[in-house]
């Protein structure tokens, strides 16, 4: 039997998902370091993008910036011994749907990050926690105490507040940005059906080659033109930025408590602020501020009830 979405008298977490492991304060720094690392990696390639693609076609980029992070990718690889590309034909299905949404997340979200505010559009990517805990719940039965479902509600209007439906602050672009969001959330429910045999960096590199080949293929209608050499500097650096995001998010993972280290992915909302003031002159607005503000608090208060959680098991 399907265990209950929502529980008002669950107690401890499912038998089913794992145990915490005990970590050193010294673990739990690196770790959170690494979290810092690799948000702040994400968003400086976000910001790269967003100026290089102010002159240089979109897909191009894309295209461009993609064919550097796989060449990155299979050197990684085969220093550490060969990149392993089989998937078993089980999985064959659900890696095509994965890369699929991984495409369409990162075209759209590169659409809309050339017309938004940098802290907006990243303000309303600090929902995506939250509804993947949801869509967690919703899909693989993964149950949730009124007080998370309760955070995740407020996380939500936080967004509403940054997008504000129905006003002018509400455009193409904000529905653009969240159902880019939304993909991304498709994307990792779909990660989590993928039998153990299939590797990480096999589907990180399928994921890479088709968000190439889709600039390709898209740029072939936009138009092509031969990139300047700061263009070109610009993009490897996204490349790079990209990368050692990919990386470190790994290596978060591995090191320190999760319900300890998760909080510091916040951060790159001060990175997205940061980077948007200095480079593209922007700043929020008080109800991205207000919106921001209700979003990170409900998504850190989801974690520290799961870490109460798990210290009651």
């Amino acid at each position: 039997m399907r265990t209950p979405f929502l529980s008002f008298t669950r107690k401890g977490r499912p038998p089913a998902e794992p145990q915490i492991f005990s970590a050193s304060a010294a673990d739990n720094l690196r770790g959170s370091l690494l979290m810092t690392l690799s948000v702040a990696a994400f968003i400086c390639n976000d910001a790269l993008m967003k100026a290089v693609t102010q002159s240089l076609p979109l897909y191009e980029a894309i295209a461009i910036r993609g064919g550097m992070v796989l060449l990155t990718m299979m050197l990684v690889a085969q220093a550490q011994g060969g990149l392993r590309l089989r998937v078993p034909s089980s999985d064959v299905g659900p890696l095509a749907l994965r890369t699929l949404a991984d495409v369409a997340s990162t075209v759209l979200y590169l659409l809309a990050l050339r017309r938004m505010a940098l802290a907006d559009i990243s303000a309303i990517m600090q929902a995506l926690p939250l509804a993947v805990t949801l869509a967690a719940a919703l899909f693989f039965g993964e149950r949730l105490g009124w007080r998370r479902v309760l955070a995740i509600g407020i996380g939500f209007a936080g967004v509403l507040l940054i997008l504000r439906p129905g006003t002018g602050a509400f455009d193409q672009w904000s529905a653009v940005a969240l159902t880019a969001m939304m993909l991304i959330v498709l994307r990792d429910m779909v990660t989590r059906t993928f039998s153990t045999r299939v590797g990480s960096s096999a589907v990180a590199f399928y994921a890479a080659l088709a968000v190439m080949l889709a600039g390709i293929v898209l740029g072939w209608a936009e138009g092509w033109r031969s990139p300047t050499v700061a263009e070109l500097a610009l993009l490897a650096l996204a490349a790079l930025f990209l990368t050692v995001g990919y990386i470190t998010a790994v290596a978060t993972m591995r090191v320190g408590e999760i319900s300890f280290v998760a909080p510091f992915r916040y951060t790159s909302l001060v990175w997205a602020v940061v980077l948007g003031l200095v480079i593209f002159g922007e700043w929020p607005d008080a109800w991205t501020w207000a919106g921001a503000s209700l979003v990170v608090g409900a998504g850190i208060y989801t974690i520290l009830r799961e870490r109460k959680l798990q210290r009651t098991v």
